[in-house]
């Protein structure tokens, strides 16, 4: 099996069909543990602030952790920070070639600058000892778990006050609420297979990753910022460019931020915690390029509370120029 894992298009089929069970173990996992959730009336709002909410972040968590506890740390770090800027560029920017994405004044105010933070979070952390520590994972965790704490909060409040909640809270809640009460058997089914296939895909996808990288030269950052980073985001790219289609993108801008929140304070944080992660001045460079991006999109969408298809041409304009540069680098 390992000298055929040698070859690069085995490596490329596994990776692809790592990407697969990554995708759809997170839906089969989230699905299940919603359904025990739901049979001992937890309320929606929670099962749709915790179980849904983490679940969008969950083939980033496998990927990232699988990287770093095999030894492949700018995987980890490229895998995490690659996808936030794929989604805020590419999705939201593909998003607005079909209709303006509206910008609620929530997403403005709290999401964004929190996502910013977060960003800066790492550059610091990262960039003092070239590393992210298991205290350093335990810090984002806790602060993970206090922005979860947030996010329902602020729900409940909202729903105490009959205030339309954030855009993502909205989502993960209407989410939750979809979501079909099964069996116990079935759903612990769900929960079993669903955690065996983010396993078996997030080693997959790391070693196709890295056999690719080796075979055709190039580096783990370059592959985990590029193919890895737009495998594992590429549900949300499609769900959001249907949902573009059909005129309701109300709560892409906000899904984005959520998401990148996550894949900071979760993905990350995880991932450290489990194994120390070592930075590569490249990575340090990649959040960079990352806080300049988060801030330029919270910049176009403070304009007119949306961002229209020439702001979006912009931002995939920007990406085109990134990619160009990290593939040159």
């Amino acid at each position: 099996m390992s000298d055929l894992f040698q070859s690069v298009p085995f490596a490329v089929v596994l990776l692809i069909i790592g990407f697969v069970f990554l995708v759809k173990g997170a839906d089969a996992f989230v699905e299940g543990c919603s359904s025990i959730a739901r049979r001992y009336h937890v309320p929606s709002l929670i099962i749709g602030m915790t179980i849904v909410a983490m679940g969008t972040s969950l083939p980033e968590t496998a990927v990232s952790v699988t990287a770093a506890v095999t030894g492949n740390n700018a995987l980890a770090v490229s895998n995490a920070v690659g996808s936030n800027i794929f989604n805020l560029m590419v999705v939201v920017g593909a998003c607005t070639l079909f209709t303006s994405v509206a910008v609620q004044i929530n997403t403005l105010k709290i999401d964004f600058p929190i996502s910013i933070l977060c960003a800066v979070l790492l550059l610091i952390l990262g960039a003092a000892g070239m590393s992210l520590g298991h205290i350093d994972g335990v810090v984002f965790i806790i602060l993970f778990l206090a922005f979860i704490l947030y996010m329902i909060r602020s729900a409940q409040t909202s729903r105490e006050k009959n205030v339309e909640p954030g855009v993502e809270e909205e989502e993960y809640l209407l989410e939750a609420e979809e979501i079909q009460e099964m069996s116990m058997g079935k759903s612990v089914i769900y929960i079993i297979l669903g955690a065996v296939a983010i396993a078996v895909g997030s080693d997959w996808v790391v070693d196709g990753a890295c056999t690719v990288a080796a075979a055709i030269g190039i580096s783990q950052t370059l592959i985990g910022l590029t193919v890895v980073a737009f495998g594992t985001s590429l549900p949300e790219l499609v769900t959001s460019i249907v949902a573009a289609k059909k005129g309701e993108v109300d709560m892409a801008l906000g899904n984005v931020i959520g998401s990148n929140i996550f894949n900071i304070l979760m993905v990350l944080g995880i991932a450290a915690a489990i194994s120390p992660v070592a930075f590569l001045t490249e990575n340090i460079i990649d959040i960079a390029v990352l806080i300049v991006f988060s801030v330029i999109g919270w910049i176009m969408a403070w304009t007119k509370r949306e961002l229209n298809r020439k702001e979006g041409i912009i931002m995939l304009l920007l990406y085109a120029v990134y990619v160009v540069y990290i593939c040159m680098r």
